[in-house]
């Protein structure tokens, strides 16, 4: 596991959370960019990266948006946990397939969410199935974009090399 590159994941996560939240439209777009670092990180670098990465990203969330502390960075840290392990026992190697995860993971955390916010308030907070459902939705997009990038940078950049070399390269004799 590396360490900084879950950090700089959560990070990152964080401050494209906090950067495109004010661009919602009345709250009617909601989506979790931290959720899908936390995901991320679990199925690149294993269920320790997702662990770490999942309290680290659930804490500096719940800090900034004023929530109970500790809520979503338990929820975070389970997701990213389970991530992870499912990653290490399936191989997961199309972006398709992690988006898929994501999507699960965003349903499974907002539930974990809502339940410990109603042991802690004595009382179910409301939630509509629609707005879970476009949550999903737009966290499996975020995901699915990011696998993709991360699947095609690589040759990209390989190609991007290879045209630069001139014509009478030693290479290519």
């Amino acid at each position: 596991m590396k360490f900084t590159s879950v950090l700089l994941t959560v990070v990152v996560a964080v401050m494209l959370q906090v950067t495109l939240a004010r661009y919602t439209v009345g709250g009617a777009w909601v989506f979790d960019l931290v959720l899908v670092g936390v995901v991320f990180a679990g199925l690149q670098w294993g269920p320790t990266a997702g662990l770490i990465g999942g309290t680290l990203g659930g804490l500096l969330q719940d800090v900034l948006s004023g929530e109970i502390v500790g809520v979503g960075a338990l929820a975070k840290t389970l997701v990213g946990f389970a991530a992870g392990a499912i990653g290490n026992q399936f191989v997961l190697t199309r972006p398709h397939a992690r988006s898929i995860i994501v999507a699960g993971s965003s349903v499974i955390h907002r539930l974990l969410v809502l339940a410990l916010n109603g042991l802690i308030d004595q009382q179910w907070p409301g939630m509509t199935w629609g707005a879970m459902l476009a949550e999903t939705g737009l966290n499996t997009l975020a995901g699915f974009l990011a696998f993709q990038a991360t699947a095609s940078l690589p040759g990209a950049i390989a190609r991007q090399r290879d045209s630069r070399r001139t014509g009478l390269s030693r290479r290519q004799w």
